[in-house]
């Protein structure tokens, strides 16, 4: 097998790279860990176009990859010898891989808890190939070497991995309507009910002027001037009686709430 032999140009990059780092991990210089990542982030570009899926957006991908470069730049150990490259790709595909595992969970749970969920659903297949039959809880807790308490936890947030939909059948053999069927909504119609009625009451107290003055700025939807020209006053005298009764419903709405009654807006 023929060892593929470097060119001059691809050395002296080697060498700069090797140099640059030497810098880098000798002053820790914020300076030169910004060049660092400007030199290697088109290979994080390049590694998060191979990994990026269908539906996912280049950008979010793209920026874990830079995460993953930036983690991979900080933990490099120059002094081993090897090429950036050969610890950099492995250290960003990581990160991309884990990102794209958490995005898997229907609801956040913290990494740890899904790191032994991963695990104990490995246990769980291995234990059962070797033992034929599905594994207990104690089991998967000694061969974890940690508690059942664990385990039981990391079970129950197996189920965070993918949410149910609220269209699937209540039970799957009978014509019972769908699960999203079972869940109560907040019926707003109550409170809009109340609102009116108790706007009503609160309308009462306004003279006969007052009360048509708002209900054809409010009801009709009239401008001041067509509202004074059907009362018969002027535009500012309008104004004034809708600025007025409006100051005096509020209070009145208000006083109704401290008191129990429910606040219209």
């Amino acid at each position: 097998m023929t060892r593929r032999r470097v060119n001059a140009a691809d050395q002296r990059r080697l060498e700069e790279d090797r140099a640059l780092f030497e810098r880098y991990d000798d002053a820790r210089d914020p300076v030169d860990r910004e060049l660092l990542v400007t030199r290697f982030l088109p290979l994080a570009r390049s590694l998060a176009g191979r990994y990026q899926r269908g539906g996912e957006p280049f950008d979010d991908v793209f920026q874990v990859a830079s995460l993953g470069l930036v983690k991979a730049i900080d933990g490099f150990d120059v002094t081993r010898g090897r090429a950036f490259s050969s610890y950099a790709v492995p250290t960003i595909v990581g990160e991309i891989k884990r990102y794209y595992r958490d995005r898997t969970w229907t609801i956040h749970v913290p990494r740890d808890l899904q790191e032994l969920t991963l695990a104990v659903g490995r246990a769980a297949t291995a234990l059962e190939r070797e033992h034929g039959c599905k594994p207990t809880v104690d089991q998967i807790a000694e061969r974890l070497g940690v508690s059942d308490e664990d385990v039981l936890e990391a079970l129950q947030a197996k189920r965070a991995r993918r949410a149910g939909s609220l269209e699937a059948p209540r039970r799957e053999d009978e014509d019972d309507g769908m699960v999203g069927d079972a869940i109560g909504v907040v019926e707003q119609g109550f409170a809009q009910a109340e609102a009116r009625a108790l706007l009503g009451s609160l309308m009462s107290g306004l003279s006969p002027r007052d009360r048509l003055v708002v209900r054809l700025r409010y009801e009709r939807d009239l401008t001041q001037q067509q509202i004074g020209d059907h009362v018969g006053i002027s535009q500012m005298q309008v104004s004034r009686i809708l600025r007025r009764c409006v100051e005096r419903l509020q209070a009145c709405a208000g006083a109704g709430a401290d008191a129990g009654e429910p606040a219209v807006h």
